[in-house]
């Protein structure tokens, strides 16, 4: 039996594995092709029909022009664009609900309704040399001084950052007795002081990259400052929290359609006189990958039910985490049996199998490691215990 879904939730389901399908995977092998660029022409419709999809708005509340949908709709829909290579499915901005809560009303107004818009775009600066999976290293500054702050710091795979506007920037705002207080600021790229320094190429073919940015006095006002005094850290949990049920959602779309790939070719290719579907180690590592998936699938369901439902924040955490840890690393697997199931032609760039190898890889490292995340899991678990994480 399949996990409940409503009609409501199944109809989201339909309509985006329809704009998956129809829309952005015609253009997968293009983009591979291409550096990830597709003609303006396609990447302009995309947008738009992601737009009429309604993707931008997805999590924004109702108030604000937002279709406010539970969190397990919006699993179901990442999960169906996770189904997508190339990252053909980041085709327009995404304003979150925690957006609106930390924002003023002058920030919604000036970054946050733009996005749901399409017409600005965001990148997230967080990660730095020395400040990947711990946050608390971060070196960046944000100086107070008489009519904003002063940024001086270096970050690095500013995912996107080579479409976007505006950074959400993390800092550290020193402390008269040598304190230092996690802030987010609103950064429109363009400010003097920022200099891109590097833009390293990755095993994945994305139009979107992941540059290297200095802030070299990079001068603010108070008023971009996201929230209150204190609350940095918090926001950020807040996009962790969603960004890897995210991932964990579209690491289960990407398993579903790579045994979905596996299982029809092993019905045709023909190996001494019989398909090797009929091979039992073939048909291991199918059954292990569809038992694995269905298994992820469940747990990332369940981890936004529970957010649906309003459980308390610590144990929606610790679910985000296990979610994306044991996703990810499902997929991963996947993966490596579904190109192994192909041979030779599973290597191919061509194939859906191989692209999918490369790019499932940084599902285990960004937003937080698997070795992040099963330290978050572990000291949750000497904490509440196992009754009160999962009953």
């Amino acid at each position: 039996m399949a996990y409940p879904l409503s009609p409501a939730t199944l109809a989201w389901q339909k309509k985006a594995r329809a704009y998956a399908e129809e829309e952005l995977m015609p253009f997968e092998e293009e983009a591979e092709l291409n550096e990830g660029v597709l003609p303006p022409e396609v990447t302009a419709r995309h947008k738009a029909e992601g737009l009429a999809f309604g993707l931008s708005r997805i999590d924004a509340p109702l108030v604000h022009g937002g279709l406010q949908l539970p969190l397990l709709d919006q699993v179901v829909i990442w999960e169906q664009l996770g189904r997508v290579t190339n990252a053909l499915c980041w085709s327009v901005p995404e304003a979150h609900a925690w957006m609106f809560e930390a924002c003023s009303p002058e920030q919604i107004e000036r970054y946050i309704k733009p996005m749901m818009a399409g017409k600005r775009r965001e990148c997230y600066a967080i990660t730095e040399e020395e400040a990947g999976s711990d946050p608390d290293a971060i070196a960046t500054t944000a100086m107070p001084v008489e009519d904003g702050y002063l940024i001086n710091g270096e970050k690095w795979f500013v995912t996107s950052a080579n479409k976007a506007d505006f950074f959400f920037l993390q800092a550290v705002v020193p402390g008269p007795q040598g304190d230092r207080q996690h802030a987010l600021f609103f950064v429109d790229i363009d400010t003097p002081g920022i200099v891109m320094t590097d833009n390293p190429l990755f095993g994945h073919t994305y139009s979107s990259h992941h540059p290297t940015y200095r802030f070299e006095n990079v001068h603010i006002a108070a008023a971009n400052r996201i929230g209150v005094p204190g609350g940095g850290m918090d926001y950020t949990r807040s996009w962790f929290r969603r960004e890897r049920l995210m991932i964990a959602a579209r690491c289960c779309g990407a398993a579903a359609r790579l045994i979905e790939m596996a299982t029809e070719f092993a019905k045709t290719r023909i190996v001494s006189g019989q398909p090797i579907a009929e091979y039992q180690l073939i048909q291991a590592m199918l059954a292990d990958s569809l038992t694995e998936l269905w298994g992820a699938r469940l747990m990332t369901y369940e981890a936004a039910a529970m957010q649906d439902r309003g459980e308390p924040l610590p144990i929606l955490h610790t679910h985000a985490s296990m979610a994306k840890l044991t996703a990810s690393e499902m997929a991963n697997r996947v993966a490596d049996r579904v190109v192994q199931i192909f041979g030779g032609r599973g290597y191919l760039r061509s194939n859906a199998a191989q692209r999918f190898y490369r790019e499932l890889r940084v599902d285990r490292i960004w937003e937080g490691t698997s070795e992040i995340q099963r330290l978050i899991i572990a000291r949750s678990l000497l904490k509440r215990g196992v009754d009160e994480l999962i009953g």
